[in-house]
């Protein structure tokens, strides 16, 4: 973890997809590191399948608000929803989408770095891919550095402690995305 005050993020994707399940995951497993801790979803009405997004924000100081116009990072989970969100990280910024389905310079933004990580393709050769957000979140751990890995395994442990194949699974997802993100998402 870096010495930085503050830390937000937006996840975007559709219901079902795990969007909101990464956010509260991350936002969890802040709460012992950071003095402030936000999650904040939104989803429409139609859980599966619809446009959903949550910011997480990680602060040592007071958060005025959870509406964010843009964000330091933005985690694309469903490339149906670059379009709509790109717009919403700051100037040199982090983006980070699934690449799967994504055509050749899907990503117009020039003043942001941008990682493609195909965490459903990581996903499924892991045997399941509804990991694919555990992915996204280890990259995006990785290359934010919001919060160390080690914090994030250890809720894990407690949050699907007795579930061993779904630790075990998400673990290996989350360390699957940590791998792709020092890789340049090159498997």
């Amino acid at each position: 973890m870096s010495d930085a005050v503050r830390y937000d993020v937006l996840m975007a994707g559709v219901g079902g997809k795990g969007v909101l399940t990464a956010g509260l995951l991350l936002a969890q497993a802040a709460m012992d590191h950071y003095k402030n801790v936000l999650w904040f979803p939104s989803y429409q009405a139609a859980m599966r399948g619809g446009p959903c997004e949550c910011t997480v924000i990680l602060s040592q100081e007071e958060i005025a608000s959870p509406v964010l116009t843009q964000a330091q990072a933005l985690v694309v989970m469903e490339p149906s929803q670059l379009k709509p969100f790109e717009g919403r990280v700051v100037p040199g910024g982090l983006l980070i989408a699934e690449s799967a389905g994504l055509p050749q310079g899907a990503v117009s933004r020039q003043d942001v770095a941008v990682a493609l990580v195909p965490a459903v393709q990581a996903a499924l050769e892991l045997g399941e891919t509804q990991a694919s957000n555990f992915v996204l979140l280890g990259a995006y751990l990785e290359l934010s550095g919001a919060l160390s890995l080690e914090v994030v395994k250890a809720h894990m442990e407690k949050r699907y402690g007795g579930r061993e194949k779904a630790l075990s699974l998400n673990l290996a997802a989350l360390m699957r995305g940590v791998q792709l993100a020092r890789s340049g998402g090159k498997a």
